[in-house]
């Protein structure tokens, strides 16, 4: 009788099984390999078989390794675009993320910054224009490279005020090394310049960091 650790029978799927020539008499019983009792007996032998002790060494190195990145990556933000921008928010500041929504206009009230105030989720917020603030072109936009772009709002919270902030797209949460962030380029235009703290490199992208602090100001004297 042929026993399981028979490399003939082990191997059966490869000869005679869905990847051999498929001439198995239990195939029209069991359609696949992989639902048959061999296949299955051959995985649990597969499963119990003796641990060499150079695999243990090779796994217990890996672990043991310090994974010098992970040290640097001391700060995080969620990154978001708005026209061609891309920029970031700590964020320790997000409370939410919400579909786009249609602001209501507040009358006899008419700073740009101030869309008026929208509905996430049951609560009212005062919706505020990034764009407006930092004199930023809504009207631009980058190609979508095969991705699909959703509106978002951004509901975020300086002291004790919350406020939503529409974003043209959302790319989500990055962290990153707080000494890789660089100074802003002389070229950035002079209303965004005045409210980033520095540029982040992430993935092809170059990434204004808002100044959090600068920014909850100019937003709650807009409130005023």
């Amino acid at each position: 009788m042929t026993t399981l650790d028979s490399p003939i029978l082990v191997n059966c799927w490869n000869r005679i099984g869905v990847s051999g020539d498929q001439s198995c008499d239990k195939l029209a019983r069991h359609i696949h390999c992989r639902n048959c009792d061999v296949y299955a007996d051959a995985a649990q032998t597969n499963m119990r078989r003796a641990v060499g002790d150079s695999y243990k060494r090779e796994w217990a190195d890996h672990f043991r390794r310090v994974d010098d990145d992970s040290v640097l990556l001391d700060a995080s933000c969620l990154v978001f675009r708005i026209g061609r921008e891309w920029l970031s928010l700590p964020t320790a500041i997000l409370q939410s993320v919400a579909p786009q929504a249609a602001p209501h206009r507040l009358p006899h009230r008419h700073a740009p910054e101030l869309r008026g105030i929208v509905n996430v989720g049951g609560t009212i917020y005062p919706c505020m224009s990034l764009a407006a603030l930092l004199g930023i072109d809504e009207t631009e936009s980058l190609a979508a490279n095969g991705r699909h772009i959703f509106a978002r709002l951004l509901v975020v919270r300086w002291d004790e005020q919350s406020y939503a902030l529409p974003v043209a797209d959302l790319h989500g949460i990055v962290r990153y090394a707080s000494a890789s962030v660089q100074p802003p380029a002389a070229t950035i235009n002079k209303g965004l310049q005045r409210y980033l703290s520095g540029v982040l490199s992430h993935a092809e992208m170059h990434i204004g960091c808002l100044d959090a602090a600068l920014i909850g100001h100019q937003l709650a004297r807009t409130l005023r």
